[in-house]
């Protein structure tokens, strides 16, 4: 504690300083809570402490990792008390901006603490005991935030840090299992890129994490890759090229030190939900509108090509006109590179990896969870072509019968939170049949479902 005071005074903390800074003004704090990583695991804080804080006159409070609160939640008696104290989502309790305090001091020392009472630097905490630990990053396991748990001094008990470290346990836990899931997904839409690499090559994730090499051996844990670098040197001395993907980043040798050559260029898809179109071409982004974006779409269903005629039809119906497509793809060819889009018939000589056929894969794979986070929303919103809205109709029908017939309720939940079923009545209904009572999601979806109700 002694080392704690230390610090905070060495920063030129008033012992008589009244309330810590307010850092975040209340309007954006939404904003910051939904942007950060420990707002997926805020449902597991809620079952796990905010009942107990509740019963035990406690508040529960979780800060980002620069110690700004971000989150407050307990019982309400004690609210207007902690608002006194500046115990307050947007406030900093950093040591160095109020001194020794279980939030501060478990950033600072990067381990759990107990403070209680006068163990506070600022006599303004006087009047509370906490307790808090730190959530690290399963990632790069730098420090996420701090959890606390905070109250009266007649209210302590002995098992509050033992149980505050119990549940940043169990949230690193629940990180690391949706970081395994999304280094899964990850693996999975961006093998094609790694298939086309002969010799070595390997999968990164956007902090440098091996996700797929090869070989399988032979790679660090972490690759550190610069900004905007083209290079990187392994451990080993070799070197290779870095070539930035939608996710991540492709490792393969170049041709001075290895006969390894790209075989076919990789083409990554992302057409679905209400944002600009996106495609990258090996790991080049490439700016693009709708029509081409139409064109690529119709292209990656039919693999085998298809003539101008047969073109406009999809994209156009009876009124299509063959001399218009030429014209479209031209420009295409000069967006993508020729070598990428073949003529005689127009296909796509690359390996392609598209978000619609993710979706549509898993559907038919039975895998319904994956399918429904791969969809970002409906394909291609804004198109009218007659290809596209028949695809569009397809994926979305397919995927609302698959997660009203699941019975799952993380899969129902997940998917009245969805944009493609957030105005789906009968998906809450089923909902709410299926969660439990204590689930933190059921007073969102009731709220929702008596919205629709209204509505109908």
């Amino acid at each position: 504690m002694s080392a704690s005071w230390q610090r905070s005074l060495a920063a030129h903390v008033d012992p008589d300083k009244g309330l810590p800074p307010v850092v975040v003004p209340e309007s954006e704090i939404p904003e910051l809570r939904k942007a950060h990583p420990l707002n997926e695991v805020m449902p597991l804080l809620r079952s796990t402490l905010v009942s107990i804080a509740d019963e035990a006159m406690h508040v529960m409070l979780v800060t980002d990792a620069n110690g700004v609160i971000l989150w407050r939640e307990g019982a309400s008696s004690l609210l207007h008390t902690a608002d006194d104290s500046g115990l307050c989502p947007g406030y900093r309790v950093s040591e160095d901006a109020i001194g020794t305090n279980a939030m501060g001091t478990t950033i600072a020392v990067d381990a759990p603490v107990a403070i209680h009472s006068a163990e506070h630097l600022v006599r303004t905490f006087h009047r509370w005991t906490c307790a808090a630990a730190p959530v690290h990053d399963p990632d790069t396991g730098a420090i996420l935030g701090a959890i606390d748990i905070s109250g009266p001094l007649h209210t302590v008990h002995p098992a509050m840090m033992q149980l505050v470290s119990a549940t940043a346990q169990l949230a690193e836990h629940q990180l690391r299992v949706r970081l395994a899931i999304a280094d899964e997904r990850l693996r999975v839409r961006n093998m094609p890129h790694l298939r086309n690499v002969n010799g070595a090559g390997a999968l990164l994730s956007p902090s440098g994490r091996i996700i797929a090499g090869e070989p399988y051996d032979g790679w660090p844990a972490r690759i550190e890759v610069p900004p905007g670098a083209d290079r990187v040197q392994l451990p080993d001395g070799r070197e290779m090229v870095v070539e930035r993907l939608a996710e991540g980043y492709l490792l393969y040798q170049p041709k001075s030190s290895s006969a390894s050559t790209r075989k076919r260029s990789a083409l990554t898809l992302r057409f679905m939900g209400e944002g600009a179109p996106s495609v990258v071409v090996d790991g080049k982004v490439v700016p693009l509108t709708l029509r081409p974006a139409e064109l690529l779409t119709a292209l990656a269903l039919h693999r085998e090509g298809l003539t101008a005629e047969r073109l406009a039809l999809s994209l156009y119906g009876e009124d299509g006109n063959p001399t218009t497509v030429r014209g479209e793809i031209l420009r295409l060819r000069g967006l993508i590179g020729a070598h990428v889009l073949r003529t005689r018939p127009y296909r796509l000589d690359a390996t392609v990896d598209s978000d619609f056929d993710v979706v549509r894969r898993a559907l038919r794979e039975g895998r319904t969870l994956d399918a429904l986070r791969a969809c970002a929303g409906e394909l291609l919103p804004r198109s009218d072509a007659p290809e596209i809205r028949e695809l569009r109709d397809e994926i979305t029908a397919n995927l609302r019968q698959a997660v009203l017939a699941s019975d799952d309720p993380e899969v129902l939940a997940e998917y009245c939170a969805h944009a493609l079923g957030r105005d789906d009545l009968e998906a809450h209904e089923i909902a709410l049949d299926l969660l439990p009572g204590s689930d933190p999601r059921r007073p969102q979806i009731e709220a929702r479902c008596r919205v629709l109700t209204d509505e109908l």
